[in-house]
């Protein structure tokens, strides 16, 4: 602990660490960035060193993401430095082999995802029979993911008798109603208020029109002189994007997302931790588990549609300690979006115009009533049918094809189209001259001598 720095507990390390030592099962709720990896590692390697390392699994910690189970396996190699335990990681995206053989080497400690870890419980390739500790770390990320039916079937998959920890950055209702389904008795630990963001991060939101989303990060990147940016965007192909977008502008920028293959991800992170590059666009799910010291600036460039996830986001700055600034770009369809997410926080974020990306509707300007206007706008054009379309007819123009030959004022051209027309009553009122026509729109002649209501005409 002395090498890493540390000399005073987290408020939820303070909190968790006792509890976890009792032996008892636990819920623990923090913002993100305030050390709850820590919180569950270094209490469950005390518990595991006392009986030594050894060849079967006896702590399972389920993760949601790659990226994530990488980095606790990176805390618990960092902490059990000078402890004789063996630990792994099993996640998609990699050969599954090389995991297979570090598990039959034997491992005291496994950080998986579900469903690779699945993979290896349909092999035989790993027993879970020996599980003393469960830790789910971000246990409301992998609800959202879809995850609750294969935790519930690992969870089957583990001896009754055994330790309890969820851990998570936020704690709705469906978390609790999970735990209570195969927790005993947890104490619950919450250091801040549920869904509340970080009190160090610095949060802003700049009105801009959609169109110019781009061009307001170039310009804040620029004049700002952004070095570290990590930068959230809704789907694969707008980060791929976004990023080659300011790649032409003169920014050192990649992405992040789960088309990705693991080796490329790692490669961008780790270019990304060393300051190679100013800008990293990712999706929420490949951005979780990023864990960066003291990083400055993270840009909402698309608004998340789940405001929990916007606490998420902004986590990624403001850890353990230090200042940091979350930056949303909030187009006018963006705005309900953010009332949702001001509501959960209950905390409204400032609003800040950036001169020269005004956008051309202010955010608190609410949706005109414009049916009125666009039912006037209509009368005129209406009226005007009828005598083009009579006009287009005298000249040749309908359905003749328009080649500039006349047409005869009986109609005959209409014997070609309607060969079964009977009545002459429809012909005379095409001859009129259009001054004396003048029919209503909504009974405008049709060939087949048929008069068409106006409610039932497709033009």
């Amino acid at each position: 602990m002395s090498e890493q720095g540390y000399t005073v507990p987290t408020p939820i390390q303070a909190q968790a660490i006792p509890v976890v030592l009792a032996g008892k099962d636990l819920l623990a709720a923090a913002q993100t960035g305030t050390g709850k990896t820590a919180g569950f590692t270094l209490p469950l390697l005390e518990i595991l060193n006392k009986k030594g390392a050894g060849r079967t699994v006896r702590c399972l910690i389920l993760v949601p993401t790659r990226e994530l189970a990488a980095q606790v396996q990176e805390s618990v190699r960092t902490y059990g430095k000078y402890k004789p335990l063996r630990s792994t990681t099993i996640f998609g995206g990699m050969n599954i082999n090389p995991q297979i053989q570090e598990l039959r080497r034997g491992v005291d400690i496994v950080v998986a995802t579900p469903g690779r870890l699945l993979d290896h419980v349909q092999q035989r390739t790993i027993d879970l029979r020996h599980v003393e500790i469960l830790v789910l770390d971000e246990a409301d990320r992998m609800l959202d993911m879809g995850f609750i039916h294969d935790i519930r079937r690992i969870i089957g998959l583990l001896p009754q008798k055994r330790q309890n920890l969820m851990f998570s950055a936020t704690f709705p209702d469906e978390i609790r109603k999970l735990a209570s389904t195969f927790m005993q008795h947890p104490v619950t630990v919450e250091v801040a208020r549920r869904n509340t963001a970080a009190e160090l991060v610095a949060q802003v939101q700049h009105p801009v029109d959609q169109s110019r989303k781009k061009d307001l990060l170039s310009h804040l990147v620029k004049t700002n002189n952004w070095q570290q940016v990590l930068v959230f965007s809704k789907t694969k192909r707008g980060a791929n994007r976004l990023a080659e977008a300011l790649e032409k502008d003169g920014i050192q920028a990649d992405a992040i997302h789960g088309n990705k293959s693991q080796p490329q991800r790692t490669r961008v992170l780790k270019r990304f931790k060393n300051n190679e590059l100013q800008v990293l666009v990712a999706t929420d799910i490949a951005a979780r588990g990023i864990d960066i010291d003291e990083l400055p600036h993270v840009v909402n460039f698309d608004l998340p549609h789940v405001p929990e996830d916007y606490v998420h986001r902004i986590g990624r700055t403001g850890r353990a300690g230090s200042s940091g600034e979350a930056v949303s770009l909030v187009s006018f369809d963006d705005r309900p979006l953010m009332i949702a997410i001001e509501r959960l926080m209950t905390r409204e974020v400032e609003v800040r115009v950036v001169p020269g990306f005004e956008p051309g509707n202010p955010l608190n300007q609410k949706p005109r009533a414009a049916q009125p206007q666009r039912n006037q706008g209509r009368r005129p054009q209406q009226h005007q049918r009828p005598s083009q379309h009579n006009q287009r007819r005298g000249n040749g123009g309908g359905n003749g094809g328009g080649n500039g030959r006349s047409t005869p004022a009986n109609g005959q051209r209409h014997q070609h189209a309607a060969p079964k027309q009977q009545s002459q009553q429809p012909r005379q009122q095409q001859s009129q001259p259009q001054q004396q026509q003048q029919p209503k729109p909504a009974e405008q002649s049709r060939p087949g001598g048929m008069q068409y209501p106006r409610a039932v005409s497709r033009g």
